[in-house]
C-alpha cells in the first residue's frame, strides 16, 4: 500500500502567528486557544445538553477562562502551582482546566471515579494546592486535612464553595507566561496503592501531538467532537478536547456512558467526530447488525454483500458510496452526521474496523500511551490497514528491540510528544526513558514495511507456557470480541509448575444477560463450546485450557478496560485449583 500524508497543510497557518502570538516552535496550550479565539470568536466552542443546555462561543469561553484566571491570581496562586480538576465531562471542566493554565499554573486532571482516599493520595503526592470538583464531592474531600488544600471549587451549581462559572475578581497581577518546555499537566496513570506515576506533559508535548496527528486527517471548524469517555484521560483530553480547540471546532460533552443518552446526544449534537474505545464500537455495530439479521436474513445477506462492494470501492479507489447507500442504517445508531470515528485504548477486531468503513464512515485506529501525550501512531483515513493500530506519525521515530523469531519485540518511540518524565519519580523515569529520549512503551509487536504497527500485547502480560512459548492474552481475546453471548472476559495465566514457573492459559468469562436467559440449564456447556470454537483458531501452544464463569463485573479502568492484573490476582488461584 502506498502511503501519503493526507493533510500536509495541517498547521501551516501557524506561520502567520509565529513571532507575534507565540515565540517557540509550537504555541503553548494557552497560545493555541488564543489563536483560535482570534480566528473563530463567534463559533460554538463548548456545549452540553445535560442536565440543562449550556453552550459557549470561543469568545464567551475565553471571557470565562480569563475570569477564572483572575480569580485564582487574586487569591494568591503563583507560577507552577498544581491545581487539580476532577469531575464529569462538562464545559465547566474545560473552562477550569484552561483557567488554571491561563493563571500560569500546572493542571492535574484526576479520575472522578477515585474514592476520596485515593484522590487524596494522588493530590498529596502531586503537591496539589487547590481543587475543582463536582458539587457532591466538595463536602467530603480532604475533610481531615490530609492534603492540606488551600481551596476547593465546584464544577456544578449549588455548592457552598465558589462555582467556576461565577468566579471573577479585580486583579492587576500579570500571570506567568509559560514557554513550550514548561510542564502543562501531570496525569496519573497509577499509584493509589503504591508509588504514584504522575506523567509530566509539557505544552510542547500536548500541542505538537495535537497538530502532528492532523497530518493524517483533515479537521474543520465545522466539526463537532463528542467527549463521552472520561476527559481526564490522555486519549479524550488530547484527541477530543485539544483537537477541538486547535481548529476552532465544537465539543459536546457527554456526562454518562449510557447508550440511550449517547444516541440522543449524537443526534442532537450532529456529531461529526466520534472517538471511543473498542467496547463501544463493538456494541454499536453488533446491535445494528443483529437488528438487521432478526428482521430478515435475506435482507441481512443483501446488505452485507452491498457493504463488501462499498468497502472495496472506498479502500482501493477512494469512492465513498456507503453514506448514501446505508444512511437508513447509520440513523439507527445516530451516526448519520459522523465523518470520522477513531478507536483507541485497546485492540479492535478487524471485522468491526472494516464494517464501519463499509458503511461509509472514515473509521481508523490509533495508538499511544499517556507518556506520549498520547498519540504516536494513527491510521491515515485514506490509507488505513484494518489489522494495524496505525502508522507512526511524522516526527515520531520508532524501533523494535529484541525481536523474537516472528519479528515481535518491544516498541520504543522518540518524538516531541514524549513526556518530560514521572513527577518526583526519577527511578521509574530512568527505567523507561533514556537520556537521548527513547521511551520503552512496554508494548510488543512489529512494524510492516510501510511503518504500520501490528501489536501482539503488553510485555508485562505475557504468559509463558510449559513449552517456553510466549503467549499474548490480547491476541486470544481478539477472537472473542464478536461473540455477543460474552459480555466481559479476560485471558490470564495460572501457575502449572512451581519449579519451571510455566503457566497454563485460562479465561474468566462473564456471560451476557441474554446468554444467561437463553441457556438456563446449559450455560457452562454453551460457554465451553464457544471457547472450543475459538481454540480451533489458535496455535496449539496458545489454546485455552481452563474456563471460569463469573456473575460479577470484572474490575475496569475509567475507560472501561479490564484491569488484567486485578483479575489475575483474584482468579488465578481458582483456575489453578480447578479440576
Amino acid at each position: 500500500m502506498s502511503f501519503k500524508v493526507v493533510n500536509p497543510d495541517a498547521y501551516r497557518f501557524l506561520d502567520e502567528y509565529r513571532g507575534k502570538d507565540f515565540k517557540g516552535q509550537w504555541p503553548t496550550v494557552v497560545e493555541m486557544f488564543n489563536i483560535s479565539v482570534k480566528r473563530f470568536a463567534d463559533r460554538e466552542c463548548f456545549k452540553a445538553f445535560s442536565p440543562e443546555l449550556l453552550a459557549f462561543t470561543y469568545r464567551e469561553a475565553y471571557d470565562k477562562i480569563q475570569a477564572v484566571s483572575r480569580y485564582l491570581l487574586s487569591t494568591g496562586v503563583k507560577k507552577g502551582d498544581k491545581i487539580a480538576v476532577s469531575g464529569k465531562n462538562s464545559p465547566e471542566w474545560a473552562i477550569a482546566y484552561l483557567g488554571v493554565l491561563y493563571a500560569g499554573c500546572i493542571v492535574v486532571p484526576l479520575d472522578i471515579s477515585h474514592s476520596d482516599h485515593d484522590m487524596e493520595t494522588l493530590m498529596a503526592f502531586g503537591d496539589v494546592r487547590r481543587l475543582f470538583i463536582d458539587r457532591d464531592r466538595t463536602e467530603t474531600i480532604d475533610k481531615d486535612g490530609r492534603v492540606g488544600l488551600e481551596a476547593i471549587y465546584s464544577l456544578e451549581k449549588g455548592a457552598e464553595v465558589p462555582y467556576v462559572l461565577d468566579m471573577d475578581a479585580e486583579c492587576d497581577i500579570v500571570p506567568y507566561r509559560a514557554c513550550e518546555d514548561d510542564v502543562a499537566a501531570i496525569l496519573f496513570t497509577s499509584g493509589t496503592t503504591g508509588t504514584p506515576k504522575g506523567v509530566m506533559l509539557t505544552h510542547k508535548n500536548l500541542v505538537s501531538d495535537t497538530y502532528i496527528a492532523q497530518l493524517y486527517m483533515k479537521l474543520y471548524p465545522t466539526d463537532v467532537f463528542y467527549a463521552i469517555l472520561p476527559i481526564h484521560h490522555a486519549y479524550t483530553m488530547l484527541a477530543v478536547f485539544f483537537e477541538t480547540i486547535s481548529v476552532g471546532a465544537s465539543c459536546v460533552f457527554g456526562k454518562r456512558l449510557v447508550v440511550t443518552q449517547m444516541l440522543k446526544e449524537l443526534r442532537e449534537g450532529k456529531i461529526t467526530m466520534l472517538l471511543a474505545v473498542p467496547m463501544l464500537f463493538n456494541k454499536l455495530i453488533s446491535a445494528l447488525m443483529d437488528g438487521v439479521k432478526k428482521k430478515s436474513r435475506v435482507l441481512y445477506g443483501v446488505i452485507r454483500f452491498m457493504m463488501s462492494i462499498s468497502g472495496f470501492l472506498k479502500k482501493y479507489f477512494h469512492i465513498k458510496v456507503g453514506k448514501k447507500w446505508f444512511s437508513f442504517l447509520l440513523k439507527k445508531i445516530s451516526l448519520e452526521n459522523c465523518r470520522i470515528c477513531i478507536c483507541g485504548g485497546g485492540p479492535l477486531p478487524a471485522s468491526t474496523f472494516k464494517m464501519f468503513n463499509q458503511l461509509g464512515i472514515d473509521f481508523v485506529q490509533g495508538y499511544g500511551l499517556t507518556e506520549t501525550s498520547p498519540i504516536t501512531h494513527l491510521n491515515p483515513v485514506e490509507a488505513y490497514k484494518e489489522e494495524s493500530v496505525g502508522r507512526f506519525l511524522p516526527a515520531v521515530e520508532t524501533k523494535i528491540v529484541d525481536p523474537d523469531s516472528d519479528g515481535n519485540g518491544i516498541l520504543y518511540v522518540r518524538g516531541p510528544m514524549v513526556m518530560k518524565g514521572y513527577y518526583k519519580n526519577e527511578e521509574d523515569t530512568k527505567a523507561v526513558l533514556s537520556e537521548d529520549g527513547w521511551l520503552n512503551t512496554g508494548d510488543v509487536g512489529h512494524e510492516d514495511s510501510d511503518g504500520y504497527l501490528i501489536l501482539t500485547g503488553r510485555a508485562k502480560s505475557i504468559i509463558v507456557t510449559e513449552g517456553g512459548k510466549n503467549v499474548f492474552p490480547e491476541e486470544i481475546e481478539n477472537h472473542f470480541q464478536l461473540y455477543y453471548d460474552i459480555e466481559e472476559l479476560c485471558v490470564i495465566g495460572y501457575l502449572m509448575d512451581e519449579k519451571t514457573k510455566s503457566e497454563g492459559i485460562g479465561i474468566v468469562v462473564k456471560p451476557s444477560k441474554d446468554c444467561i436467559k437463553n441457556h438456563p440449564d446449559d450455560l457452562k456447556k454453551h460457554i465451553d463450546s464457544i471457547v472450543s470454537t475459538v481454540n480451533k483458531e489458535l496455535h496449539a501452544y496458545s489454546k485455552i485450557s481452563k474456563v471460569l464463569i463469573v456473575d460479577e463485573e470484572l474490575e475496569k479502568t475509567s475507560t472501561k478496560k479490564v484491569k488484567r492484573f486485578a483479575v489475575q490476582a483474584k482468579y488465578a488461584d481458582i483456575l489453578k485449583e480447578q479440576a
